[in-house]
């Protein structure tokens, strides 16, 4: 399969997906921590990648998404955005609602 149609329905198949580096329990840098502590505190399960694993979807994703860094969070397909929006967001409560939403609509 193409790696751009695996990134394709990685994104469409799980309403909260992490493309970081390293795993939630051992983030291997530190814009992937914040992430990862943001995402953890909104209570609900995600989806990750670990691009380190994965040197195609690290490449690849980068033109995907038109975005060079990592972390990415996706939300309903979407690309919400790396470590200084998701914290942004979690502040501002967005986040909180943007995820709990999405799980909501994955439940229905």
């Amino acid at each position: 399969m193409d790696i751009m149609e695996t990134i394709k329905q990685q994104i469409e198949g799980n309403k909260v997906i992490l493309y970081m580096k390293g795993t939630p329990n051992m983030p291997q840098c530190g814009f992937s921590a914040r992430a990862v502590q943001a995402l953890m505190a909104c209570g609900e399960k995600f989806a990750y990648v670990n691009i380190l694993e994965h040197p195609d979807i690290r490449e690849n994703l980068k033109t995907y998404a038109n975005w060079p860094t990592y972390p990415q969070l996706w939300v309903n397909g979407e690309l919400v955005g790396g470590a200084d929006i998701i914290e942004e967001m979690y502040q501002s409560g967005e986040l909180q609602t943007l995820i709990k939403d999405a799980v909501a609509g994955e439940e229905a």
